[in-house]
């Protein structure tokens, strides 16, 4: 497995979508099954029709009550169809999707998630996704949500993703050691990669984000470890006079330092005195004077 491989040689990528996801910064293999999703949503858990909120996105589990009307408007043609469950009616309806009658049976069961319109006794729901029952394509499950690009559909990127988690089939090489994995409690990589793209539920995405996190953050924080040890074995500073003492210039002062200032001060002095590079952060509370100290620093 070659996770630098070209993204257009994966399954579902041709030509035009190599360029689209090329925006995205998809490049590689590897890009592609790290582009993780920026937010879920839940169509795993139906709800019964008379529960509905208006404005709400929602699942919904019902039989077809008829056959799919047309009602032609200026411009475009709307479908139509009347779905029902043990607590009440919605009227779910598309636009400009005739090819839609042929797939609705009356009797038959579906799912159907999409935007509930519930105003003066009348619930509606407008070009949802569906499935039939016992289908989980569309709904039924968890779904990530990505960030796009124009003329790449979730849909579309969803499959391109999938398919790149099927030719790594779990054969991503582990990060982290054994030990740490153990002690946090860590998903192993190839599960985590995928449970934060396609989780089985919720409990499942947090642990996969976790892992991911903490292998995010622990890179950080070694990367800064390495950069401050080169600093202190490679980087030398400008070695200041022994001789100048900081002691002449502070009895100038017309005012009084207090113990932690001068304790700072004479670390300061220290530092400049050696040749190892100085990093330093002067803090202190409202009032504190720290502009004083710094004006020392600067004569």
């Amino acid at each position: 497995m070659d996770l630098n491989k070209d993204v257009k040689y994966v399954k579902g990528v041709g030509p035009n979508r190599v360029l689209l996801l090329n925006k995205l910064g998809i490049f590689t293999l590897k890009d592609l099954i790290s582009y993780y999703p920026r937010t879920y949503e839940d169509r795993s858990k139906p709800k019964n029709i008379i529960e509905c909120i208006d404005g709400e996105e929602a699942l919904i589990e019902g039989i077809v009550c008829n056959r799919m009307t047309d009602v032609r408007l200026k411009g475009k043609t709307m479908q139509r169809l009347i779905v029902r469950d043990e607590t009440a009616s919605v009227t779910i309806t598309w636009f400009n999707q005739s090819y839609l009658k042929n797939i609705f049976k009356q009797g038959e069961k579906y799912q159907f998630y999409g935007k509930i319109s519930n105003a003066f006794g009348k619930i509606n729901m407008t070009s949802p996704v569906f499935d039939e029952a016992g289908k989980n394509n569309n709904t039924g499950k968890i779904i990530p949500i990505y960030p796009l690009t124009y003329q790449l559909s979730q849909n579309v990127l969803r499959k391109i993703i999938e398919a790149g988690l099927k030719e790594v089939d779990g054969n991503l090489s582990e990060t982290l050691p054994e030990y740490l994995i153990k002690e946090y409690k860590l998903d192993e990589i190839n599960e985590a990669i995928n449970q934060i793209h396609f989780p089985k539920d919720f409990k499942e995405f947090e642990k996969a984000r976790y892992r991911l996190v903490f292998e995010e953050l622990l890179s950080t924080q070694l990367a800064l470890l390495e950069l401050k040890n080169s600093y202190n074995t490679e980087e030398k500073g400008i070695k200041f006079d022994t001789n100048a003492k900081m002691s002449d210039v502070i009895n100038k002062l017309p005012f009084q330092l207090t113990k932690a200032q001068l304790r700072v001060l004479e670390e300061i002095d220290n530092n400049m005195e050696s040749e190892k590079s100085m990093n330093r952060l002067l803090q202190g509370d409202v009032g504190s004077r720290k502009d004083s100290c710094c004006d020392v620093c600067s004569i």
